[in-house]
């Protein structure tokens, strides 16, 4: 991979911040986006800027024909079987959203079990609580091992016959873990339940396959992968998304109304009411386009190279802890000894390097790490070994720098 021409898509990434050179290493909280992209959007708004579904005229019609066709680019990329299986979203919290409002409510009911675990984003956890609460179902975590990954033995004694959801996340956007999603789909489906893959941490960074993934939805963001922010994807296997009904009414998801009831369109537009966010669509599909034509094979291997090289330089830093296993996605999770990862992440940024810190909308998994915040570098098919050295020399500053103050 020639990361060198690759960054000089990303204009971003050629400013300084605080009189240094860019240093980002927050692309698990969002990815930056390529010339591609932002002239993607650009150009849709300048030339063909109207909206979909509507429309006999010619600017209507390319719309709809770019909108649809991201749509397609979507399907392709995670090997979906069928267009009407990609329903357009705000991102992987709508998705998980439309899951737990349209499909939970509607087939859970008292002493049924829903099983997540305690990595799950917020995301993937409130609207499992949520439906837990309306409908007297019962919510289950799938306990970690020590190093915070999923063990199948462990998901086999959570999930039984009353399990009806299982909802995971393929990668811990904290921990780097990839969890055995495939495996864990089997167990759900050899007891009856259904399975929802949270896929925000995973899509920009691997092939994803969700038929051979055999799960019966799948979730992601536009926002991680190059793409605009605002818009994503839900999958769900054909015949699920068939029988929910939507959950969003209006304009463009109908196909009659009358003064007492009215029907819905066909798949995937019954689940997009109103104007949908066809700009970011488009900036989606030439998102895909820029990874498809890098490869998602070299992006992985590639963020495995930058994530080993960086667990081998953090290890000679004095009074670091890190989080998660060893085999992991391109992210590092952190703590260093008597300085708090905010304090970490403002001095780090007068330095140029921009990292997050906090609870990264996992407070559970916080608890079961015993820890309030953790500092989090995450990295993406534009970060070098060279990042990792700024940020590692970074580091040592900063504790330098807390040192001489207490």
């Amino acid at each position: 991979m020639d990361v060198k021409s690759i960054r000089e898509a990303f204009p971003i990434l050629n400013q300084e911040v605080n009189g240094h050179p860019l240093v980002y290493l927050d692309s698990a909280a969002t990815s930056q986006k390529p010339v591609q992209v932002i002239e993607a959007v650009s150009n849709y708004y300048r030339e063909i800027n109207s909206n979909v579904h509507r429309g006999v005229h010619t600017l209507g019609t390319k719309a709809t024909d770019a909108y649809e066709g991201a749509r397609e680019k979507v399907r392709k990329f995670i090997n979906a079987s069928s267009m009407e299986e990609i329903i357009f979203t705000r991102g992987t919290t709508t998705a998980i959203n439309t899951v737990a409002a349209s499909y939970g409510r509607a087939n859970l009911k008292a002493g049924d079990e829903i099983v997540i675990s305690y990595m799950e984003h917020h995301s993937n956890i409130i609207p499992w609580q949520q439906v837990a609460k309306a409908t007297g179902a019962t919510l289950k975590y799938i306990p970690l091992e020590e190093d915070g990954s999923i063990s199948i033995e462990q998901a086999k004694a959570t999930i039984n016959s009353n399990t009806k959801i299982v909802a995971i996340m393929y990668v811990s956007n904290v921990l780097g873990s990839i969890n055995p999603v495939k495996e864990i789909a089997a167990i759900a489906h050899q007891n009856g339940a259904v399975m929802l893959v949270d896929g925000a941490q995973s899509t920009p960074h691997m092939k994803v396959d969700v038929q051979d993934l055999d799960c019966d939805f799948y979730a992601l963001s536009g926002h991680k992968m190059c793409a605009p922010t605002g818009i994503g994807a839900l999958y769900g296997k054909k015949h699920l998304l068939e029988n929910m009904e939507p959950i969003e009414f209006g304009g463009e998801m109908i196909d009659f109304v009358d003064l007492q009831d009215s029907t819905w369109k066909e798949l995937p537009w019954k689940f997009e009411g109103g104007t949908p966010i066809i700009a970011g669509a488009v900036g989606l599909g030439a998102a895909i386009d820029f990874l498809n034509d890098i490869g998602m094979d070299n992006i992985e291997k590639h963020e495995h190279e930058i994530v080993d090289y960086a667990l081998e330089q953090l290890s000679s830093v004095e009074g670091i802890t890190i989080y998660g296993p060893k085999h992991r996605a391109g992210l590092v999770t952190f703590n260093i000894d008597d300085v708090h990862p905010h304090d970490l992440a403002t001095v780090l940024d007068v330095e140029g390097i921009a990292i997050r810190a906090g609870h990264h909308c996992a407070q559970p998994l916080m608890r079961w790490l015993k820890v309030s915040a953790t500092a989090r570098a995450s990295f993406y098919l534009y970060n070098t070994k060279e990042d990792v050295d700024a940020f590692v020399r970074g580091l040592v500053k900063t504790k330098e720098y807390f040192s001489d103050v207490y």
